[in-house]
């Protein structure tokens, strides 16, 4: 006879996160192992439409069509690849006037700082030459560092393609193991916890496509508008760090202020930048995220701001690209077992999104107006007022009066 143990809370609550910090601890050891396979997964989710309009359209066998999506996939991340070291180029061939450029903005903040902090340029230099022998000292160990971590990304970015067309091969194979190692009963929850992940993992993957785009489009417009240099660089730069949520658009501003100043001796135009990156963002936020991003994938912001650093630091910027999906699968499967769907309802998010005002979406904020309130459930019966109370009640109000 088969007996369920059920443990009290505190033992539940160790058990998962023991179970938590199993799974952190052996994705930081086998990062190099399991970040590819992660990838692909995503990328193979992401063409299993492509592969299923090639067998069923077009009467590919299965295995042509599983090539051919993985070509066409690897043509177009080779043609992005093409298409910005094209731009990178025309960067190159200005390099006389980056270099005139940067010598006045390195002239200018050294009178400021030779006024302001009364420092001499002397000094200044000084402190220059101190940092660079140091920098040459270690020079060694960062090209070193930076040649394994170059090869580490050709062999990831080797071996992505080649897990993405064995997953779209062995589809159907891996699905007929998740089907054997759970019980019959369980399939059909199964079915629906799969087919969650896929429409999830896939919208999610679809949308930053297209946010990424947007902004990309978005911000070259405005970088054009007030003229700054390599607009279209910048732009496309832009776009691709805004695929890391909250952190990668820092980053992309950043660049965007130093290239800019590389491009025109004006500082000025460090304000145009950082307006551009203003309003793109704002329209990121309240536009395009809601629309787009946030329709399947509803995960609250704290725990999407936590999951970027922690997989930052466990798996560095790939760990940050994968930590909004690995969340979102984490939240489909919590929200699917009973004794995990307060777990479930902790990642996600149940503040109302948006409102449709003249055909647009637009962002909506009043939270207690819309969330439905909580139900506090007690085991303490109701009274209940039967006649015999009522006629005993209206006696001692007799006798009162």
């Amino acid at each position: 006879m088969n007996e369920v143990l059920k443990l009290p809370f505190y033992a539940k609550l160790t058990v998962i996160l023991l179970g938590m910090i199993a799974a952190g601890f052996i994705f930081y050891i086998g990062q190099d192992i399991l970040i590819p396979i992660l990838m692909s997964l995503l990328f193979a989710i992401l063409l299993r439409p492509i592969v299923n309009f090639l067998n069923s359209k077009l009467r590919l066998p299965h295995v042509l069509a599983s090539i051919l999506s993985v070509i066409f996939f690897c043509l177009v991340i080779l043609g992005v690849i093409w298409f910005m070291s094209m731009q990178i180029s025309e960067v190159v061939s200005d390099v006389n006037k980056i270099e005139r450029n940067l010598t006045i903005h390195f002239r200018n903040i050294q009178q400021f700082v030779k006024e302001n902090l009364h420092v001499s340029q002397r000094e200044q230099q000084q402190y220059i030459n101190d940092a660079a022998k140091d920098s040459m000292s270690k020079g060694k160990e960062l090209i070193g560092s930076t040649l394994l971590s170059f090869t580490d990304v050709l062999l990831t970015m080797t071996l992505i393609p080649i897990y993405t067309f064995l997953i779209l091969l062995y589809r159907n194979h891996f699905m007929k193991f998740l089907g054997k190692l759970f019980r019959s009963e369980h399939h059909a929850k199964l079915i629906d916890c799969l087919t969650q992940i896929k429409v999830a993992v896939k919208s999610y993957i679809v949308g930053l496509i297209l946010e990424m785009v947007a902004v990309s489009v978005l911000t070259t417009i405005g970088f054009m508008i007030i003229g700054v240099e390599y607009a279209i660089l910048l732009g496309i730069i832009t776009g691709i760090l805004n695929l890391i949520p909250y952190i990668g658009i820092l980053f992309a501003m950043f660049l965007s202020i130093v290239a800019s100043l590389t491009g025109t001796p004006d500082m000025s135009i460090v304000i145009g930048v950082i307006v551009v990156n203003i309003i793109v963002q704002l329209i990121d936020n309240n536009v395009l995220m809601p629309m787009i991003v946030n329709s399947k994938v509803e995960i609250n912001a704290f725990v999407s701001i936590i999951g970027i650093i922690i997989g930052g630091a466990l798996g560095g910027v790939a760990g940050m690209f994968l930590a909004i999906p690995v969340i979102a699968v984490c939240k489909v499967i919590f929200d699917r077992i009973s004794y995990l769907e307060a777990w479930g309802y902790l990642l996600g998010d149940d503040l109302p999104k948006t409102y449709v005002w003249k055909h647009i979406k637009l962002p909506r904020y009043d939270h207690e107006q819309s969330s439905d309130s909580l139900i506090m459930a007690t085991n303490i019966p109701a009274p209940t007022f039967t006649q015999t109370y009522t006629i005993k009640s209206q006696d001692s109000q007799d006798s009162d009066k």
